[in-house]
């Protein structure tokens, strides 16, 4: 049998509006060192907006999403829209902003935020596949927001977004370290808070690892 196939969508390059850098790569690392690879998707869309991440503000430019996230892909990106759930083992959402700007409208809307068709698409045929995903970071809530039916995630320790994903149908379950990951068995949903905690890029490596060795044992 060949390796299994893991699929990975990013959002851009950049934690303030797009792709958390480092929970990409060590997720990245995470599945080659389990023996299977990675596969990478983007929407091709404009993101929201640019934001300049050495003083935080924002920029007078426009940037595309997937060729954004081509970056951290070395160029093997492929559209979104091309994802097909029949191809791939697992499905995994890094976080960072764009997760909540360009996946979703979360970062702007809360609980009333909308995710993009493709997005949307992606993890119903997974869903309906009965195939793993795996969400990081601030990118669970797309998951409560498509899913609902008290699927179970986590988002880490903070109030507000804990009040939204609850809001938006799925059952929350706190999480203060980052070796533990939340696994909703009926979904096959596994998430973990990385930055959502205070962490270091040690902390997010062994959740990511975490994150990909419980995928991983789904998929044997």
């Amino acid at each position: 049998m060949g390796k299994k196939k893991i699929a990975i969508v990013l959002s851009g390059c950049g934690v303030y509006d797009g792709t958390e850098i480092h929970e990409a790569v060590m997720t990245m690392l995470a599945v080659v060192k389990h023996g299977a690879e990675c596969e990478f998707f983007a929407p091709d869309m404009m993101q929201h907006h640019v934001i300049n991440h050495l003083t935080g503000k924002e920029m007078n430019e426009k940037r595309n999403v997937l060729i954004e996230s081509a970056r951290i892909a070395r160029g093997k990106v492929k559209p979104l829209s091309e994802f097909n759930a029949n191809e791939v083992d697992a499905l995994i959402f890094p976080g960072g902003f764009g997760a909540a700007k360009n996946l979703s409208t979360f970062a702007f809307d809360g609980a009333n935020c909308k995710v993009i068709p493709d997005v949307e698409k992606a993890i119903k045929s997974m869903v309906f596949a009965q195939k793993p995903i795996g969400a990081l970071c601030i990118a669970p809530t797309i998951l409560a927001k498509i899913i609902g039916d008290n699927v179970e995630l986590t988002v880490g320790s903070s109030e507000k977004p804990i009040l939204a994903v609850n809001q938006m149908g799925a059952k929350h379950r706190k999480v203060t370290d980052h070796s533990t990951v939340i696994v909703d068995s009926r979904y096959k949903i596994v998430s973990a808070p990385c930055y959502m905690l205070d962490a270091d890029i040690a902390q997010i490596s062994l959740a990511a690892n975490a994150v990909i060795f419980t995928i991983m044992e789904m998929i044997k």
